[in-house]
């Protein structure tokens, strides 16, 4: 090539690799293993930078860990169960299946030009019958080994999509895509018994050394222990055969300020009460139309209503009145709770509404102060003054007054130390059909039965429609209507799907075997597992990687992955993502229109449209669809080729933080590569004999070497880059001869070829380097390389710096001075006289006094 031409290189060094099958992953005993994974994409349509980002940071490790000799795993598939394709055959026709898989094609077209190290025959979709179908054996074989459940529960309705919703997907009282006012209904549903495994969850956060903090405190607060005390509340009349209320506090040292008792208006008292009262009824039911989280329940408005009844105070001789509040939730503790509103905002809110006492239970000390419009709530380690504690209780912080409140309570026989979880259930059920059916049938005779597992897959019927709400499975003429597996009778398959959950929650294990007709083949389970780099958004870092490290020990206890892999995932890293700026104007009622970038003119700092109007600019956001700044990585490669992409989404930023995209850092990316190509194609051509600077450019080559080694096992992937640059820098003005030249211009190609695959091929290539670069064993520092004999000093005058000079590092201090005296700032500043003083630190500084 006459000049650096990625739209050529790059497709020809891909083919290569592809011929060679360089990344197609085998089970040997001669490498170490290594399995690097990305989160993989749902497939939406079309990529965008910010998958760009994710994967090519996972491609560098990948590529990396291949040339230091690992047998590398690298996979990719699509997590493609859900709800948008499902809306999209509602909202156009066709099926869901073909919108999904139309859009996998889409986005693998658009990665494969990337270059990325991916072993693509292990390629699958998680709505493949083939993995659907070993996803309903897991379940059967969970069911049977006693971790699924089916029972009762309130969960979240979405009244416009007819199905259930997770918390998460509940955002201010609406479900997340229908924006429909979400209901508290009672469902029977399937459940993953998750919470049995709640200690062994938390415990196993602390083994997790390579894991970011900030990930496994977010665990740690999901899965949410506390230590508290279940007391007794008797009522003082018997209602509906209910004589006790018995709650859950993790704060019983507050009691003294207790002033009402609050229970959900699912509690089976508030059940019994609304049956005979109407407007109790009435305002039931529209408390199981709010908040159904702990988080949103915090930011709605707090409702009451009286019943009218009292229970005993069961430390103190008073009665306190008993409302059901909108505010507690009946699956949490025991869904009946003691409002103190003096340390507690959501009680004093509540209080202040209803008229109910206010009455501290402690104060801070010196400052007795009545609580008015703001609870005190000191953190559990500050001293504070108890008044008139039942359990003699004085100066204490609040841990001290919890354990010592809690002894009285069991001494007292009136309640009894508990330790409980946040942590829920995992309900599984989903009103939907473009999702994994649950391989179970209901028969008159012999009840719930699982389907036999040379029956799977159960497989979704294709002929369906969506012109009616709700799910068309429940509609079908024919596909839930079964025979019964156990005694053959007529019955009906259960036609709630799983939650797409499920699906990503034991992906990684999949990808070790892909083909298998069991869930994992063991022993590609037992070489293959652990995941030892996992890649992905912070996003994923409570449900998704909580719920995967379930399905891992679920998978061992039935025999699908050794015990090692009860943890699947070695070590995370949580990228940052990549931002734009957002381009908006707005229309004739004052509301923004968005305009995408390629149809926006940038000048002087400021942004005008093709017909001359000026757009408003909001800088570094999170990229969108719906506001438009979202950069289309086809453009990119187009215009600059993939390696530029490659480079400038790793050069820019930590990873761990967010990047912002720009044409300007994009373009100089590009221009940096092309002189990377240039400086190669003349290095090619170079003849000079052997010099004095051969050894100084090996010096900085093996410097190189250990900075970019150390950037890319840390992560520090710009860090790295800016190291790169550097040598460039340093060869582009190196006098070395041809072959201390080529060397480095070599591991140059070597260094960079993790970052830029192919602009390294060609150079390697070009240089005569024998076979791939891929398949290249990566340079290692020679340290001999690395030890400086000789130091830069500083030189001072009068304590100012005027000037330096580089000498031997073990040189004389009587050597160092002349040298330093003779130097032109020196003489210059001496004007042919003699120093008053000349100070030596050896190795620091040289300070000559005038």
């Amino acid at each position: 090539m006459s000049r650096y031409d990625p739209a050529t290189l790059e497709p020809k060094w891909q083919k290569a690799w592809d011929e060679a099958g360089t990344f197609l992953a085998q089970r040997t005993d001669d490498k170490p293993k290594y399995f690097v994974l990305e989160m993989f994409p749902y497939p939406s349509g079309r990529i965008h930078i910010g998958h760009v980002r994710n994967y090519t940071m996972g491609d560098v490790i990948a590529r990396y860990k291949l040339s230091t000799g690992h047998n590398v795993l690298h996979p990719m598939g699509w997590d493609a169960f859900g709800m948008p394709a499902e809306n999209a055959a509602m909202d156009n026709g066709g099926h869901p299946a073909d919108w999904t898989y139309q859009n996998i094609d889409t986005m693998r077209g658009q990665m494969k030009p990337l270059g990325l190290s991916i072993d693509w025959s292990r390629e699958f979709a998680t709505c493949d019958p083939e993995y659907y179908g070993q996803q309903q054996a897991l379940f059967i074989d969970f069911l049977k080994a006693g971790l699924i459940d089916r029972k009762n529960a309130t969960v979240n309705w979405d009244p416009v999509d007819m199905t259930v919703l997770a918390n998460e997907q509940v955002i201010d009282g609406k479900g997340w895509r229908s924006g429909a006012e979400v209901e508290r209904r009672e469902l029977t549903q399937w459940f993953f018994k998750i919470s049995d495994f709640s200690e062994e969850l938390l415990e196993a956060l602390d083994g997790l050394d390579d894991w970011p903090e900030k990930v496994k405190l977010m665990q740690r607060n999901w899965i949410g222990k506390s230590r508290g005390v279940e007391v007794d509340f008797t009522l003082t009349a018997t209602a509906h055969g209910i004589e006790v209320l018995t709650c859950y506090s993790t704060r019983p040292d507050t009691m003294h300020g207790a002033s009402f008792l609050a229970i959900s208006p699912d509690h089976p008292l508030a059940k019994a009460l609304e049956a005979e009262n109407a407007e109790l009824a009435e305002f039931c039911a529209l408390a199981r139309q709010g908040a159904t989280n702990e988080e949103a329940i915090e930011k709605a408005e707090k409702l009451g209503f009286d019943t009218g009844l009292t229970v005993r105070h069961p430390a103190e001789d008073r009665d306190l009145p008993v409302w059901i509040g909108n505010f507690v939730l009946m699956d949490y503790g025991t869904g009946a709770v003691f409002g103190c509103p003096a340390h507690d905002q959501r009680d004093l809110d509540f209080a202040r509404k209803y008229g109910l006492p206010v009455r501290n239970a402690f104060y801070l000390p010196d400052h007795r102060v009545e609580v008015e419009n703001e609870a005190l709530v000191p953190p559990k380690e500050v001293q504070v003054v108890y008044v008139n504690h039942f359990a003699g209780i004085g100066e204490a912080t609040g841990h001290e007054a919890i354990a010592r409140t809690i002894d009285w309570f069991e001494a007292a026989g009136k309640g009894r130390g508990v330790t409980k979880f946040r942590l829920r259930d995992w309900g599984l059920s989903r009103q939907r059909y473009w999702g994994c059916p649950i391989p179970v049938v209901h028969c008159e005779t012999c009840g719930v039965v699982p389907e036999k597992k040379e029956n799977l897959p159960v497989e979704l019927p294709k002929d369906v429609s969506f012109d009616i709400p709700g799910n068309p499975l429940d509609r079908h003429p024919t596909w839930r209507d079964c025979a019964c597996p156990s005694c053959g009778a007529p019955a009906k398959r259960e036609t709630d799907t799983m939650d797409t959950f499920v699906d990503s929650s034991w992906y990684f294990a999949r990808f070790t075997a892909p083909r298998a007709t069991t869930p994992t083949d063991m022993a590609e389970a037992e070489y293959w597992m652990n995941v030892d780099q996992y890649i992905g958004g912070i996003e994923h870092a409570i449900l998704h990687l909580l719920y995967s490290r379930f399905f891992a020990r679920a998978m061992h206890i039935t025999g699908h992955l050794p015990e090692k892999s009860k943890e699947p995932f070695n070590a995370l890293f949580t990228q940052g993502m990549v931002t734009h700026a957002i381009y908006q104007t707005r229309d004739e009622n004052g509301r923004p229109v968005y305009h995408f970038p390629e149809d926006v003119d940038l000048r002087d700092g400021k942004a005008f449209l093709s017909d001359g109007t000026e757009a408003e600019v909001i800088p570094s956001a999170k990229m969108s669809k719906s506001k438009k700044n979202v950069v289309d990585p086809v453009a990119i490669i187009s215009q600059y080729g993939a390696d530029t992409a490659r480079w400038f989404v790793l050069s820019d930023s930590p990873p761990e933080r967010d990047v912002e995209w720009t044409a300007s850092g994009a373009e100089a990316a590009n221009k940096h590569l092309a002189r990377v190509w240039r400086l190669a194609s003349e290095i090619t051509a170079d003849t000079t004999p052997a010099g004095a600077e051969d050894e100084a450019l090996l010096r900085e080559m093996h410097k190189a070497i250990r900075d970019v080694t150390n950037g890319v096992e840390s992560f520090g992937f710009n860090a790295a880059i800016a190291k790169l640059y550097a040598f460039t820098n340093t060869l582009a003005k190196s006098r070395a001869g041809a072959e201390a030249r080529k060397t480095a211009a070599k591991t140059l190609a070597q260094l960079m070829s993790p970052m830029t695959p192919h602009l390294a091929e060609e150079i390697w290539s070009m240089l005569g380097g024998e076979g791939l670069i891929a398949n290249a064993p990566w340079p290692v520092a020679d340290e001999a390389m690395l030890v400086e004999d000789t130091v830069t000093l500083p030189i001072q005058l009068n304590g100012k710096r005027r000037s330096e000079i580089t000498v031997a590092k073990d040189l004389s201090k009587e050597e160092v001075e002349k040298i330093a005296l003779a130097d032109d700032a020196v003489q210059k500043a001496l004007d042919g006289g003699a120093p008053k003083k000349v100070i030596v630190v050896p190795g620091r500084i040289v300070n000559v006094v005038v």
